[in-house]
């Protein structure tokens, strides 16, 4: 069970989003809000590309065991 880089980069600017739009919020700036909302959903979006990245290798993967096996 292994993670990829998407999955890793996507997770910490999630995070890193979630940090700058509370702190917008605490500031009252509207702007930085927006960019930490912003942020945070690149994040998500780049995490979950990972995720379906990580799908497909492990589908092909076990797809190849099982040509193997059958040999």
């Amino acid at each position: 069970m292994s993670i990829n880089k998407d999955q890793v980069e996507g997770r910490v600017k999630e995070a890193a989003g979630k940090v700058q739009e509370t702190a917008g919020k605490v500031m009252h700036s509207p702007h930085q809000e927006i960019k930490g909302n912003i942020k945070k959903n690149v994040g998500a979006a780049q995490a979950k590309f990972g995720d379906a990245k990580k799908d497909v290798n492990d589908a092909r993967k076990e797809r190849e065991d099982l040509r193997d096996d059958s040999k």
